[in-house]
């Protein structure tokens, strides 16, 4: 089974980070993709752009219209994620608390089940 791991951001929280817990994320980061590429649960990861490099395509009732975005109040936006395929979702949990972002306060990791994927690989 698939699921998305759902990476938040908060600015402010990255900001104030030492010099250590930045250590500690990259290396658990490192630490994470071998692990998961190792035991065949990795399909991918990407990391995101800033939000104010966004572009939004909403309809405006007669056509899709190109705004600037998203301007929204959430301090918090999503950096980015990793797609697993895995025995279940307690696996998904498990990986998910290994990600380095998880045991920073001010940061979290969302696990959503995939319930349509097309990989594009044939």
């Amino acid at each position: 089974m698939k699921y998305l791991i759902l990476m938040h951001i908060d600015p402010a929280v990255l900001e104030n980070l030492t010099d250590e817990q930045q250590q500690q994320i990259g290396e658990g980061h490192g630490a994470f993709m071998a692990t998961t590429k190792e035991n065949g649960e990795f399909i991918s990861t990407q990391a995101l752009g800033d939000p104010s490099r966004s572009k939004v395509v909403r309809s405006n009732g007669a056509r899709p219209e190109v705004t600037d975005g998203p301007f929204v109040e959430a301090k918090e936006f999503m950096g980015g994620f990793y797609l697993l395929d895995v025995e279940d979702e307690a696996r998904a949990i498990e990986l998910a608390q290994m990600i380095p972002d998880a045991s920073i306060p001010g940061l979290a990791v969302e696990i959503r089940p995939v319930v349509f994927s097309d990989l594009g690989d044939g």
